[in-house]
């Protein structure tokens, strides 16, 4: 073998290594991609089944449900045009309430219900995720176009 034909095997070989490398990190990447679907997404089946995304809205008054002495509570989250019923097991934030806007992390459950393994709320009165905005700015236009 050549000193030219050695040199060809190296630099092919590096090639190749840095693609598997770059193979290897964009598929870490995906895995790890968080989105974003609002109730009215979910409700369309928008949201994936099999993986882990964010759901955010408004929690509606009069639903919370939180049987006394257990950390299991459940919760309807709207958007005013659809809504989720969410199942959560833990400590919620101390700034969770009805009325106020939350974005939760988990996975939808067979039965429709999305299951929250981390609930986020926001952390003053004026703030709202930008998507649940958008939404909820469309639906009020839409409402007050129809009337």
């Amino acid at each position: 073998m050549t000193a030219r034909q050695r040199r060809m095997l190296l630099v092919g070989l590096m090639v190749i290594g840095v693609g598997t490398a770059a193979a290897f990190a964009l598929n870490a990447f995906q895995e790890n991609l968080l989105y974003f679907y609002s109730p009215s997404d979910v409700s369309a089946g928008k949201a994936p089944a099999d993986r882990t995304f964010r759901v955010g809205g408004m929690v509606t008054e009069g639903s919370f449900q939180r049987p006394a002495g257990s950390m299991e509570a459940t919760f309807i989250l709207t958007d005013f045009a659809h809504n989720v019923k969410v199942r959560y097991s833990g400590v919620l934030p101390d700034l969770f309430r009805e009325g106020q806007g939350i974005v939760a992390r988990g996975k939808l459950a067979p039965g429709g219900d999305f299951v929250a393994e981390e609930v986020l709320a926001k952390h003053d009165e004026n703030y709202m995720p930008p998507d649940v905005a958008d939404t909820l700015k469309k639906q009020h236009q839409k409402e007050a176009g129809g009337q």
